[in-house]
C-alpha cells in the first residue's frame, strides 16, 4: 500500500505502467509467503520445546510470547531467533513505509498546494498512524528485552483486533465508489424501514 500511494503521488502518470496486474500479484504473494515461512518456523522451533504442567496460557490466544513462558526447556534459541526476525521486518518494512511516505511528502511540498497538500496528509496520515500502531506494539512485546506483564495482552489486542478493524476504514470507506455504495444501502434500508412503519392506506371501495 505504501509503495501503491508513492507511485500514485510521486509518478502518477506513469501509475498505470508500474503498477501491473501482475505486480500487485508479486506483492501480495510475496507478503503471504514471508509470513507463512515465519509462522513456520516459530512452529518447528516450537516443536523442540517441553512443556509443564501448568499449561493453562494467560492470554486470548496462543501467541508466542505466552507459549514461550509456559516451556520447561531452554527458549533461549526461540527468543534469540524472535529478537533478529522481528528486528529485520521492524527496520526492513517499518524503514521502507517510512521512508515512502518521506518521498511522499517532499514530493508534496514541491509544488505547494492546501487542497492537494490536506488530501495527500489526510489519505496518507491514517495509513502511517496504523502501521506505526501495529509495528510499535509488536515491537514491544516481541523485541523488547524486558517482560510487559498483563501490558502484552492490551498491547496483542492493538495489533491483532484494532488494527484489522481499522483496515476497513482506511482501505476501503475512503474510496469514493465504496462511499457512493455504501450511502445507497444505507438510503435502500431507511426507505425500506420507513415504508414498514407507515401506516397502511384504506382503500374505498367501489
Amino acid at each position: 500500500m505504501a509503495y501503491d500511494r508513492y507511485v500514485a503521488i510521486c509518478q502518477p502518470l506513469h501509475y498505470t505502467t508500474i503498477m501491473r496486474e501482475g505486480l500487485c500479484v508479486l506483492l501480495v504473494a510475496g507478503s503471504w509467503v514471508l509470513s507463512c515461512v515465519i509462522a513456520l518456523l516459530h512452529t518447528l522451533l516450537l516443536v523442540r520445546l517441553s512443556f509443564c504442567a501448568d499449561n493453562a496460557i494467560i492470554h486470548f490466544f496462543c501467541d508466542l510470547a505466552a507459549l514461550l513462558k509456559l516451556s520447561c526447556s531452554d527458549t533461549s534459541l526461540n527468543e534469540l531467533v524472535i529478537f533478529t526476525e522481528g528486528t529485520i521486518i521492524l527496520f526492513l518494512c517499518f524503514g521502507i513505509i517510512l521512508g515512502s511516505y518521506i518521498r511522499i511528502g517532499t514530493t508534496i511540498l514541491r509544488a505547494p498546494s492546501t487542497k492537494r497538500l490536506f488530501k495527500a496528509f489526510s489519505t496518507c496520515g491514517s495509513h502511517v498512524s496504523v502501521v506505526s500502531l501495529y509495528y510499535g506494539t509488536s515491537a514491544g512485546i516481541y523485541i523488547s528485552s524486558s517482560s510487559w506483564g498483563s501490558k502484552d495482552i492490551i498491547a496483542s489486542v492493538m495489533y491483532m483486533v484494532v488494527t484489522p478493524m481499522l483496515n476497513p476504514f482506511i482501505y476501503s470507506l475512503r474510496n469514493r465508489d465504496i462511499k457512493q455504495a455504501l450511502d445507497m444501502c444505507v438510503n435502500r434500508v431507511k426507505f425500506f424501514k420507513q415504508q414498514s412503519l407507515d401506516p397502511p392506506v384504506a382503500v374505498r371501495a367501489q
